[in-house]
């Protein structure tokens, strides 16, 4: 087996030329998508390659100095086909070993973590990093931060851990992420100012793959199809514009500009779409006012806590009086989750890794990709975990268990999951880790666009291709402007850095766009390379709802 060094990866031709490990991409749709400016603009994104720092460049470098090299933490990671128990379902799927989430990663802020992975898979995979901010040849995008690690190769992964959190692993390579192939990475604090008894960490996923012949592939293919002349939630949720549906509206909207383009069918990372197989799993019908109309995209016959299906569930023990934390984890690729612990009230206390002003809830809202931790303390008995499949009247469970007593039936919907209900947007960011208030130096507007009817998603009327840069120059404030001019929801996800939701709202790097709203956030630039921003529904994404953040030297 093959080990590739970090250099030997990417190659001294991206150190050179900036990104010339992209020279050999496709040459189509050089361009980009069209960047609408303020406040000193967002400039063209048609610049030449050498125009941008390198993922593997002195400025990212430079960068990773400043954040140390504490501690080594080695981690060994196979990705591997594998037969997984669901609890009461056993399929063929591809995950990290033999376990579904995969092996919890944990180290402390300030760690350098090195691990390498082995790909025992058919096909080339990559590793991102959710929410992480580190150094940019690490953060695991093929053809942008590094080359596909091939079937039997293997890469290692080097980096310091700099900031405490609830992070995730996934790969980044076509629509692998819906497979089993993910797993909870912890970031403890060295100086943790939470008080707790026990850590229990939630991972809800939903799964189709393996299932009566299904895979992640050929639902894509069937998704890529599209409806023809309908237009997928158009007309059919009750979509409502007002403050009931979520209280995110953040600006006036502007419904000009490129629309629902068709340009062709998925990418499918080069690859050749394969014909769909098992039954139908395109979703009809599901919708959510708290979405603001159309509910996803995806009919999956599973929906996971911790890897067990709701028949077979995880039982997490306590004792009456613990105070828990709970960190919770949606990699989902297609699903929202509303969550809420039966016979309790939740305090959310950080949301993707940074802390918030403390609030106390019923239920949360989790769009794919997002984080949330909270603290209960346990009363006495058995009670139900419940992650609702928002919009698809479908549920993942798992139980606490502090005492004696029957466990709920595998359909229970505690009352909780209809009280009281946060979602991002009502949460302020902790004082010391608020963004302070500054104007932007940079405006970038991306306008999300695209439909079910033809699955055209995109980014300012284009699909993504790796060449597509929107510049940014370190130092900058940058205001990014979400304006979701479809009919669904998209979760937007920037790697390697965090934005400010408006008006001293939380620390986030995924963040909630509602159908016909318009969202503005704000970060600052100070971490060089070329960074993904794109949809986290994975669908979504690999039918071109991605692009590229680039640092201008």
């Amino acid at each position: 087996m093959r080990t590739h060094t970090r250099r030997a990866v990417l190659g001294a031709g991206i150190a050179a030329a900036g990104s010339g490990l992209l020279a050999a991409c496709s040459a189509t749709d050089q361009k980009g998508g069209a960047g609408h400016a303020g406040h000193g603009g967002a400039g063209s994104p048609d610049r030449a390659p050498d125009d941008y720092v390198s993922p593997d460049g002195p400025e990212v470098a430079a960068a990773e100095a400043k954040r140390g090299s504490g501690p080594v933490r080695k981690v060994a990671l196979t990705a591997t086909a594998a037969k997984l128990d669901l609890g009461g379902r056993t399929v063929n799927s591809w995950a990290y070993g033999d376990d579904l989430p995969g092996r919890e990663v944990r180290v402390t802020a300030g760690d350098t973590l090195e691990l390498t992975l082995a790909n025992h898979l058919p096909e080339a995979t990559s590793l991102h990093w959710h929410g992480l901010a580190l150094r940019n040849d690490m953060d695991g995008v093929p053809d942008v931060t590094q080359r596909p690690v091939k079937a039997g190769g293997s890469f290692t992964y080097r980096f310091a851990v700099g900031h405490p959190g609830t992070y995730w692993f996934h790969p980044h390579s076509g629509v692998q992420q819906d497979r089993g192939l993910y797993a909870p990475l912890i970031v403890e604090d060295p100086k943790e100012p939470l008080k707790y008894d026990k850590e229990w960490v939630v991972v809800l996923d939903d799964w189709v793959d393996g299932v009566d012949g299904s895979t992640p592939d050929a639902v894509l293919a069937e998704l890529s199809k599209g409806m023809g002349g309908m237009d997928h939630g158009s007309g059919s949720g009750g979509m409502d514009h007002g403050s009931g549906s979520g209280g995110m509206d953040h600006g006036g909207m502007d419904m000009g500009g490129h629309g629902g383009t068709d340009h062709g069918a998925h990418s499918m990372g080069g690859r050749k779409a394969p014909s769909p197989t098992g039954p139908s799993r395109m979703l009809m019908g599901a919708t959510s006012k708290l979405l603001g109309g159309d509910a996803g995209d995806v009919d999956y016959p599973y929906h996971l806590v911790n890897g067990r299906t709701p028949e077979d569930p995880q039982a997490f023990r306590a004792k009456p009086g613990d105070r828990i934390r709970i960190r919770f984890v949606n990699a989902g690729g297609d699903t929202a989750y509303r969550v809420a612990l039966g016979g309790h009230t939740m305090t959310v206390t950080h949301t993707d890794g940074y802390p918030v002003a403390h609030a106390t809830t019923d239920a949360l809202l989790l769009g794919m990709g997002e984080r949330y931790d909270v603290v209960v303390t346990a009363e006495d008995g058995v009670f139900p975990l419940t992650a609702l499949a928002e919009g698809k009247q479908r549920t993942g469970l798992a139980l606490l268990r502090t005492g004696g007593g029957a466990a709920p039936d595998a359909s229970v919907r505690p009352k909780e999951l209809d009280g009281r209900l946060l979602t991002a947007d009502r949460l302020k960011a902790d004082g010391p880790v608020r963004l302070a208030s500054r104007a932007p130096d940079r405006t970038i507007r991306f306008d999300l666009t695209g439909s079910m009817a033809k699955y055209d998603w995109a980014i300012n009327g284009r699909k993504y291709t790796p060449k597509q840069r929107y510049p940014v120059r370190a130092g900058e404030r940058v205001r990014l402007s979400f304006r979701n001019n479809t009919t669904m929801w998209h979760p937007m996800h920037l790697h390697g850095h965090t934005f400010a939701l408006p008006d001293g709202g939380p620390r986030k790097d995924t963040a909630i766009v509602l159908p016909g709203r318009r969202l503005d956030v704000d970060l600052d630039a100070d971490n060089p390379g070329l960074w993904m921003l794109h949809c986290h529904n994975v669908y979504h994404a690999e039918s071109g709802m991605m692009t590229v953040l680039g640092y201008q030297k």
